[in-house]
């Protein structure tokens, strides 16, 4: 669905190294105050994208603009970043390192030192300011290079699986502040491959699979399908129930979700989902059903970004694995 005024725009962006093309006539918008999920398998594309958007990285050919004018070195500043491999200072304190960190994107002592504060508190981890970075749990790890990318109150924030090691109560933490921050105008970028996270907190969602961009809409729109499914709870035995069904053209298969959270396993209770025939009401599928034994449960099911990300990505082509640059060696030289 194209946006109206989209803050961030990635355009037609083409990445190689050497003979591996990591990006292919990659497009997308993302608007203000809105949360868009960049999903992909590994090695799609999805970092190498975020590190052209960040300047980090050159693209071949393509362009990332900002309000409609090529993005340049002010609105990056403007930009809160967190890498899926953590860039922090292992040996130096988290409260220190956070006030150093927003010293460099121009905060005076006093607010550097105020910023630190409510970061620490709103995520959790105000009691371990003294400590250092390398003494923390992976969660704990995950909330400063969270809050290393809000100190400064970005416009916009390109996350990296920012989800990754956290356990629940971390997740919903981190859920609710950027749902704060689309609240209040900003725009957010993350990656996930927890599908049922993005699935839950995004307005949007893109699919990129061997660099390039397979599907993109909101979530109604990428759940909509050509046919309705239709999932079936019966206290009839499976061959009553398809015997019973098959006059109206239809064919039962097993609901994959059978025994999860959304369709509990019964005892005694078939669980199938079907494609409602073109011209046969959703009434008459539901008293030929009624006809076989007594239905539990019968409605619509959608599928899921899980299944779309299947369907879309995993039936295509293995990716070759993702060219990354060597790291830096700042971890090596704090250590010393």
């Amino acid at each position: 669905m194209p946006l109206a005024s989209p803050m961030l725009g990635i355009d037609h962006l083409n990445k190689s190294f050497g003979s591996l093309q990591a990006l292919r006539d990659l497009s997308f918008n993302v608007g203000k105050g809105e949360m868009f999920g960049f999903v992909g398998s590994n090695g799609a594309g999805k970092t190498t994208a975020m590190r052209i958007m960040l300047g980090v990285m050159s693209a071949d050919s393509g362009e990332v603009t900002w309000n409609g004018a090529p993005i340049s070195f002010e609105a990056r500043k403007t930009i809160g970043y967190m890498p899926e491999e953590r860039g922090l200072y292992p040996r130096f304190a988290v409260g220190p390192q956070l006030e150093y960190l927003a010293r460099l994107h121009g905060m005076n002592k006093t607010e550097a030192h105020a910023a630190m504060e409510y970061w620490t508190e709103r995520l959790g981890i105000q009691a371990r300011r003294e400590d250092n970075v390398q003494k923390l749990s992976l969660g704990n790890q995950q909330r400063v290079q969270l809050a290393a990318a809000l100190i400064h109150n970005p416009t916009l924030m390109v996350l990296d699986e920012p989800f990754s090691g956290l356990d629940p109560v971390a997740v919903d933490v981190m859920s609710q502040v950027l749902k704060e921050k689309v609240e209040s105008g900003a725009s957010v970028v993350f990656s996930s491959h927890q599908l049922d996270l993005v699935e839950r907190l995004c307005d949007r969602v893109g699919i990129i699979s061997q660099g390039h961009m397979v599907a993109e809409g909101t979530i109604n729109e990428l759940r909509s399908t050509e046919s309705q499914q239709l999932a079936l709870a019966s206290g009839a035995a499976p061959e009553q129930l398809s015997a019973a069904l098959l006059p109206l053209g239809i064919t039962l298969a097993p609901d994959p979700l059978d025994g999860s959270a959304e369709a509990p396993a019964i005892s005694g209770l078939t669980r199938v989902i079907f494609n409602q025939p073109a011209g046969v009401s959703d009434q008459t599928v539901l008293q030929a059903a009624i006809s076989a034994g007594p239905v539990h449960e019968f409605g619509p099911r959608r599928p899921h970004l899980t299944d779309l990300f299947k369907d879309v990505v995993v039936a295509t082509a293995p990716d070759q694995p993702e060219t990354k640059p060597a790291k830096r060696s700042l971890w090596k030289k704090v250590a010393r």
